[in-house]
């Protein structure tokens, strides 16, 4: 890397993690000073910076040992690398027996951001790829994990002074009312359908991945173009719902 793109104060948090993971609960912050040779007065920033952060807890002898939501974030990341393993080992069998592509995405605020897709060798394809981002209320994926939320973490995210909508097309749901009497349905029946609403001319079902707390935390799904929708509707909606549930925990 460029010396210029580099942040010194980074690097030397990464320093103080890597030391404190080899002796936890066993370093006061002279020693991480005399070990990693920075200075006590930036020791000690550096050190309650990461305590703010909750990167690093220091113990009832002065002592540190890494945090909570270090611990945390690095669930996440393995939770994230298994999830999107665990996806393409399924859905690439699936895959094989629809004969269609299936997506996995989560929900970043009110936008859905794909994490994976296995793609069938169809005549048109849909651009869906790792890091694309829709409205959450355009679509399958989004529809089907904003049913979990309450209403006051729907309002937050969609205001009626914000209608209409954004449109992807003319089927695209363009109000807060027609978005929750969409919701209900879908807690309802499990899974969300989305009927030309992101895409003129494809169809597609989705449904939500849950963590052991039944939390959904990311959800699965199948496009197809209108007339292999006609001919494989309910095969699909259930090999989603199914992929979705052997992903969940």
């Amino acid at each position: 890397m460029d010396d210029k793109y580099r942040v010194p104060a980074i690097e030397r948090a990464h320093l103080i993690l890597k030391e404190i993971s080899l002796q936890p609960s066993q370093l006061k912050l002279i020693d991480l000073s005399r070990s990693l040779g920075i200075n006590k007065s930036s020791m000690y920033s550096l050190l309650l910076t990461l305590e703010n952060l909750g990167w690093v807890e220091k113990d009832t002898g002065e002592t540190y040992r890494l945090g909570r939501e270090l611990s945390r974030l690095g669930h996440a990341a393995v939770q994230h690398r298994d999830l999107n393993e665990s996806f393409h080992k399924e859905a690439s069998l699936i895959k094989l027996k629809l004969g269609e592509s299936l997506q996995l995405a989560r929900l970043d605020g009110n936008e859905v951001l794909y994490l994976a897709k296995e793609e069938a060798l169809t005549p048109v394809r849909l651009a869906s790829g790792p890091g694309m981002r829709l409205p959450a209320h355009a679509t399958a994926l989004g529809k089907v994990m904003l049913a979990d939320l309450g209403d006051e973490e729907l309002d937050r995210f969609y205001r009626v002074d914000q209608e209409p909508f954004s449109q992807l097309t003319e089927h695209s749901i363009v109000s807060l009312k027609e978005l929750k009497q969409d919701l209900e349905q879908i807690r309802k029946q499990g899974f969300a359908l989305d009927l030309e609403e992101a895409v003129i001319g494809f169809n597609c079902a989705a449904a939500p991945i849950r963590n052991s707390h039944g939390k959904v935390i990311a959800a699965v799904s199948c496009s197809m173009m209108l007339p292999q929708w006609q001919q494989k509707k309910q095969i699909c909606i259930e090999e989603v719902c199914k992929l979705a549930h052997q992903l969940s925990e």
